[in-house]
């Protein structure tokens, strides 16, 4: 009976022993074993058997969640971990005090360097976070830091990334989430900008009215310089009309002249004198043709005129005989 119970004590030791000895690791996460307090090994994803007492995992420091506290854990997680920061104070090149958070993506690249070259792995990525943090908003204005956003990332990324290598450490990238200056300097910030909307709203303005005002005058121009076209053309033609004219005149009356003269038949007669007797009785009629002409003035070369009617007389005389 006594030998029975003691090898059911012995079985179960046994079982239990060998059960202590399976560890079944998470797919994208690892385990570092320590034998008799020294390093052994590192168990990969699946199952793995370790021996009790002798083997045992060592604990590391991590962040349980974004935000939240400090556990230990005998896994090591190889998966891109993110961690979101408290907000913090900076203060610019131009001696503002400013409230930023950032948060930071990394991955465990070598769990054995996560575990042995650092005590605490989420808060000293935290602290030098915030440190560079400081030192990269430092060399920058306000202006600069809420406009730079990649480029602060970037000086982040680098040094951290630099500096976390020895620990085992990659860092992927780093983000800037909240920039929040102190409430009068944002609104001084606000009253710039709605300065500058205004002043780049005027300056549109008054080029427009400019653009107006010389689109309008070179229309205004186009037109006159279209209107005296116009009216130079039209003068042209009146002239070429006017001595066209003229000259159709003076050809009809050349005609008219050299007819008449044909029918008189005459050697003796004058054209010259027809046409100045002709042109001198129409003047007469003119000047007598109003009611108001009471005293009618003769010029002295009338006699000359009058000559020449005598000499039409003539050659109608000699016609008729």
């Amino acid at each position: 009976m006594g030998i029975t119970i003691i090898l059911g004590l012995i079985a179960v030791f046994v079982i239990a022993f060998a059960l202590m000895g399976f560890k079944i690791i998470q797919q994208a996460e690892t385990m570092v074993i320590e034998r008799l307090g020294k390093y052994s090994r590192t168990l990969p994803a699946g199952i793995n058997i370790i021996w009790p007492i002798i083997d045992r995992p060592r604990s590391t420091v991590w962040r349980d969640g974004v935000r939240g506290n400090l556990t230990y854990k005998s896994t090591i997680d190889l998966r891109e971990t993110v961690y979101e920061f408290p907000k913090q104070n900076v203060i610019t090149k131009d001696n503002v005090a400013t409230e930023i958070n950032a948060i930071i993506y990394f991955q465990i690249t070598a769990p054995v360097k996560a575990v042995y070259e650092i005590s605490n792995l989420p808060d000293a990525i935290e602290k030098l976070t915030q440190t560079t943090l400081r030192n990269v908003i430092g060399e920058m204005d306000l202006d600069q830091t809420l406009t730079s956003r990649d480029t602060i990332n970037g000086k982040l990324r680098s040094v951290l990334d630099e500096a976390t290598h020895k620990w085992g450490v990659k860092v992927s990238r780093v983000e800037l989430q909240d920039i929040n200056p102190p409430q009068h300097i944002r609104e001084a910030m606000e009253k710039q900008m709605q300065a500058e909307r205004s002043k780049r709203a005027s300056i549109l303005e008054s080029e427009g009215k400019k653009a107006s005002q010389v689109l309008e005058s070179e229309g205004l121009k186009t037109a006159e310089i279209n209107k005296a076209d116009g009216e130079k053309q039209a003068m042209i033609l009146i002239a070429e009309g006017q001595a066209q004219a003229r000259i159709r005149t003076a050809q009809g009356e050349a005609e008219a002249i050299q007819k008449i003269t044909q029918a008189i038949g005459s050697t003796k007669s004058d054209p010259v004198n027809y046409l100045i007797a002709v042109r001198y009785i129409d003047k007469l009629g003119e000047m007598v043709s109003g009611k108001d002409n009471k005293v009618i003035y003769m010029p002295y070369e009338a006699t000359g005129i009058l000559s020449s009617i005598g000499g039409i007389k003539e050659l109608l005389t000699s016609t008729n005989k």
